[in-house]
């Protein structure tokens, strides 16, 4: 009875010395694979950098003016005036269509307005 005691604790003791090795490689795969991750998060990171330095670069006011006088004959962009700015009163809405009630539903139920929309008038019962 103790040879086999013996015998499966052996076998056991080397399963989890098994076990241990392979989770060993894993986590040595794992903590590899992150740091090739990270390494690529931050070249990323940079050419991202870079790419905001062109941005900014190409966006500076100057030279977009210079383009403009460049193209303006195909262009035809001039800068803004306050002429170009209404008052939100002046913009004509499209009407709201009135959305469908289900039979029975309550006709008072007030109807979402867009914003600046004048607000609907109550209709007059006639007699």
């Amino acid at each position: 009875m103790r040879s086999v005691l013996y015998l499966l604790t052996a076998l056991s003791v080397m399963g989890l010395a098994f076990w241990a090795y392979r989770e060993n490689y894993r986590t040595q795969a794992a903590i590899s694979e992150m740091s090739d991750i990270q390494r690529q998060i931050g070249r990323l990171r940079e050419d991202l950098g870079v790419l905001r330095a062109e941005w900014a670069y190409l966006n500076r006011p100057g030279r977009l003016r210079q383009l403009v006088d460049l193209n303006f004959e195909r262009l035809k962009l001039v800068p803004f005036g306050s002429d170009q700015f209404v008052d939100v009163g002046q913009v004509a809405f499209p009407t709201p269509k009135a959305p469908e009630r289900e039979p029975g539903a309550d006709a008072d139920m007030p109807v979402e307005r867009p914003a600046g929309f004048p607000p609907r008038r109550p209709q007059e019962s006639t007699p």
